[in-house]
């Protein structure tokens, strides 16, 4: 082990990229046992997270269609939860170059809990601006979740950076599975407080959120972005306050890279088709009939087919390279909305639809996050992957925004076939990108 001294030029004041943590001398830990550690950390953390995320999907689009009365408005809960996490991931990637990851991922986990409660304050009052800022809040969730992709990324060797990242997507399973089961623990939860039932999930989301700060907070040490940079000072030359600057030259940077474009592309619009098709599913099923507690094993269903198969999908970027997982994560996205879209009132159909949905996305996310990641060069990662998610939550929000009113014009198998559109361009630009390469 060798030691760092600290450069008085590039350390800002506080604590820098540069600098040990608070506690920490100037010694530097061993890289692989601080990397296992840090998976390890971050994925008992994700399974708290996970929770928190499966309870709000499964039961927001419930609880605003039934605040607002209106079915066309009911896919404005993923949306906001969608456009909280794009508008929020900005500034927590900011966070954890400046602060590092222990800050940027656990301040997601606490503003998701504090809009959990919003939520859980508005839903008896009727107050839907109230209950919509809730939503947006608790987007941060999603934020912390999707970056925490990345952070298992930061200390990993290159060629074990896509089973890295995957088995944190992996480990979101068990928490983002049991969620949506929560529903009708949820609503009996309600009954008791005179809440709306479907806002009882909530409870368990905020607790949920709790946890995974706690977790991330005590023992997310030492912190895994400010050691990479310690261990490789040269790649951090320019203060974290420039952050918004930096973003800039680094989305131009992934313009002029067609291996990163790939990524981003791939990235962006595959997570407009799963929020799209899975924001109206629960209102579809409910108006067929199906209870809370069918909605909610749909859902789980449909995360789990999101995260359980990630280390597969993670070997398999790793052995066969990063396009081809994209291409095939095309090809399920496809057969998902096909099954989904023409089922009718076939619950088993919606719920094979929806599972394939969740193997789609998991193949398109875990290969283009580590297509983009390893694309840009580490002095711009951090900015890089703060705009990726930002764009995923954008974009996510406006299919999630435009969902429900595409249903009530053109229903859900209408929804689902717009939906499989947008696998054309991504497909188009992942085999340019193959063929240029070979």
């Amino acid at each position: 082990m060798t030691a760092v001294p600290e450069s008085p030029e590039s350390a800002p004041s506080g604590l820098s990229p540069l600098s040990p943590e608070p506690g920490q001398d100037a010694v530097l830990p061993d890289r692989a046992a601080v990397q296992r550690r840090t998976v390890n950390v971050l994925m008992a953390a994700q399974i708290f997270i996970g929770v928190g995320m499966g309870a709000v999907i499964s039961s927001g689009s419930l609880l605003v269609e039934r605040l607002t009365g209106s079915q066309a408005a009911s896919g404005f809960a993923t949306t906001l939860v969608t456009l909280g996490a794009a508008a929020l991931s900005v500034p927590l990637a900011a966070l954890s170059r400046s602060r590092g990851r222990r800050a940027g991922l656990g301040t997601g986990a606490l503003i998701a809990a504090a809009g959990s409660l919003v939520v859980l304050v508005a839903a008896p009052l009727g107050w839907v601006p109230l209950a919509f800022l809730g939503l947006l809040l608790v987007g941060a969730g999603t934020a912390a979740n999707l970056q925490s992709r990345f952070a298992a990324t930061d200390l990993a060797e290159a060629g074990g950076r896509a089973r890295a990242l995957s088995l944190v997507v992996w480990s979101v399973t068990v928490g983002a599975v049991l969620g949506p089961n929560l529903t009708g623990p949820g609503a009996a939860l309600a009954r008791a407080p005179g809440l709306p039932e479907e806002a009882g999930a909530f409870v368990f989301s905020g607790v949920a959120y709790l946890l995974g700060w706690a977790l991330i907070h005590t023992w997310l040490r030492p912190d895994p972005m400010l050691l990479a940079a310690r261990l490789n000072p040269g790649e951090t030359t320019e203060r974290g306050a420039r952050f918004l600057t930096r973003m800039s030259g680094a989305l131009r940077h992934v313009a002029a890279s067609p291996s990163a474009l790939t990524g981003l592309i791939a990235l962006v619009l595959g997570h407009a088709v799963m929020v799209s098709v899975m924001t109206m599913t629960p209102v579809h099923l409910a108006h067929h009939g199906a209870s809370l507690s069918v909605v909610g094993f749909t859902i789980s269903l449909h995360i789990a087919g999101m995260y359980a198969f990630s280390p597969l999908v993670g070997r398999a970027a790793d052995r066969f390279g990063r396009v081809p997982v994209i291409l095939a994560g095309q090809v399920v996205y496809v057969a998902a909305t096909l099954l989904a879209g023409t089922a009718g009132d076939r619950r088993w159909a919606v719920t094979a639809g929806l599972f394939l949905l969740g193997v789609g996305w998991s193949c398109a996310t875990v290969a283009a996050s580590t297509l983009l990641s390893e694309s840009v060069d580490a002095g711009h990662r951090a900015e890089v992957q703060g705009a990726s998610d930002m764009l995923m939550g954008l974009v996510g929000a406006a299919g999630g925004a435009l969902s429900g009113a595409f249903v009530a014009v053109s229903g859900y198998g209408g929804l689902n076939a717009a939906a499989a559109v947008l696998v054309l361009p991504v497909s188009a630009c992942a085999l340019y990108f193959g063929l240029r390469k070979r």
